[in-house]
């Protein structure tokens, strides 16, 4: 039910609301926010906005132009509980002061767009998302870097290279490398501090189906959100690590979404369960057809696995994304689909045989991403694929790192670096421009983003294990 304004305050002063909270996320996907005294909210700043200044925000605006209005999306409304003072939280749309349009850059207003590009197709009227976040839990973090040093440092008690420390007592009981999926505690240190995490998200009206430990030692863990609709998911997600990275400082630890934060063990994915409907009905599903899929949804297969190296500068955004996605692992860097198999950038997940549980998943994507881009991104991929009746070919039911070289060659692959799933959507982003959901001006502004804030970062400083093979050159 829609919220209306003047309700809304009335109900805040009634159970003694202080202060008003304005949420929004930039351009690379980190939340951003101000907070008002709820003396100072009245009707017409909840319908027309609270200023702010764009410029200071990354990828937003030019200093000469940086006045921005954030409009509160009332129906997100939720109590935030790490505040100490009672404080009601907003999600919030980006608002040009002059023309009273929404701001283009807004990556929450890009999700608004794809889901009614969806429903102007004809094609479905809803689709729902299910983003499997994967992150770490640590007990200490440290990182620099200078002229001349750079280093990072990682530690977990539960880490297996603390199975030797003089921890004074040690007690054991660490999961070893590649095996953390999911031995039960003591082993598995995290189990109260997981509960409490979901107990947090239902108290912030998020539905959780299950939460465990995942395969890489040191504190890597799985909290999966029941599914939503687009921007709703895209929201709770950016609630999600919000709750966990809140609640794990709680506890003097430390959460994190980097994808790959540690060597020779697993990495974080972010596997996105998707599908489409229209007047209630699931359109994936055919009794008939391979893994129960509708040639409808073979078709959406194909289009994702078609603009799959574009899709990988939204869905994998980060240099060290590609860290990731390299052979092994798990690591879903071939561009095949099938059923159960984990090794393909396309599941078709087997657990059930209700229609209504029908979907895709696509495995490439990790939790760095801003899942606003993400989400909008592989819709219109899939849509694409509908449209156009893209064949995404035979399905690949084995192993594909046991394929022999010559076997393997003859499978497409996604990028293998940020720069090179740049390149790709430079030059295959038509299909993002359906609709007007994405725009010319954004792509180039994301790509020149990536390109000068991080990948030239950090191709222009030397690399630790740079040492170790050229110091005595």
């Amino acid at each position: 039910m829609e919220r209306k304004p003047k309700e809304l305050l009335t109900w805040a002063k009634d159970t003694g609301i202080k202060m008003v909270d304005l949420k929004f996320i930039d351009l690379p996907g980190l939340w951003q926010h101000f907070s008002v005294p709820l003396s100072e909210v009245d009707e017409k700043s909840l319908v027309e906005g609270f200023g702010f200044d764009g410029s200071s925000i990354r990828g937003f605006k030019e200093i000469h132009e940086s006045d921005m209005l954030l409009v509160p999306d009332l129906d997100t409304a939720f109590i935030d509980p790490f505040c100490d003072t009672p404080t009601l939280s907003f999600i919030c749309n980006v608002v040009d002061p002059v023309t009273k349009k929404n701001f283009e850059r807004d990556p929450r207003y890009v999700a608004q767009k794809a889901e009614e590009y969806l429903k102007s197709t004809g094609i479905a009227d809803t689709s729902y998302w299910g983003p499997e976040a994967e992150f770490f839990i640590f007990d200490d973090v440290r990182f620099d870097q200078n002229y001349h040093y750079g280093y990072y440092f990682l530690d977990s008690k539960e880490g297996f290279w603390n199975s030797g420390a003089e921890e004074r007592p040690n007690l054991g009981y660490k999961p070893r490398y590649k095996e953390g999926y999911f031995p039960v505690p003591p082993t598995d240190s995290l189990q109260n501090l997981r509960t409490e995490m979901v107990m947090v998200m239902e108290q912030c009206g998020i539905k959780v189906e299950c939460h465990h430990h995942e395969v890489a030692t040191a504190g890597q863990c799985e909290i999966d959100m029941k599914y939503a609709t687009l921007t709703k998911m895209a929201d709770q997600l950016l609630l999600y690590k919000y709750i966990i990275k809140n609640v794990a400082r709680k506890h003097n630890k430390t959460a994190t979404f980097m994808p790959k934060p540690i060597f020779q063990d697993n990495g974080s994915g972010m596997h996105v369960h998707q599908s489409l409907w229209k007047d209630g009905k699931p359109l994936f599903y055919d009794a008939n057809g391979y893994a129960g899929l509708s040639e409808l949804a073979r078709y959406y297969i194909g289009g994702l696995l078609k603009h799959g190296p574009a899709l990988a500068a939204f869905c994998s955004p980060t240099t060290n994304s590609f860290k990731r996605l390299v052979p092994g692992f798990e690591a879903p860097v071939y561009l095949v689909y099938s059923q159960r198999n984990r090794s393909a950038a396309v599941r078709v997940p087997m657990y059930s045989s209700n229609p209504q549980a029908k979907r895709i998943e696509y495995r490439p994507p990790d939790p760095s991403c801003n899942p606003y881009f993400a989400f909008a991104a592989m819709l219109l991929a899939g849509l694409d694929g509908i449209l156009n009746k893209i064949d995404p070919g035979e399905p690949l039911d084995k192993n594909i790192y046991e394929l022999t070289p010559e076997e393997v060659k003859a499978i497409r692959s996604l990028p293998g670096s940020l720069d090179e799933a740049l390149k790709a959507l430079e030059t295959d982003h038509e299909f993002l421009l359906q609709g007007g959901v994405f725009t010319e001006e954004l792509i180039e502004a994301w790509i020149n983003y990536k390109k000068s804030k991080e990948i030239d970062a950090v191709r222009m400083r030397p690399h630790p294990y740079e040492f170790i093979l050229y110091f005595d050159v």
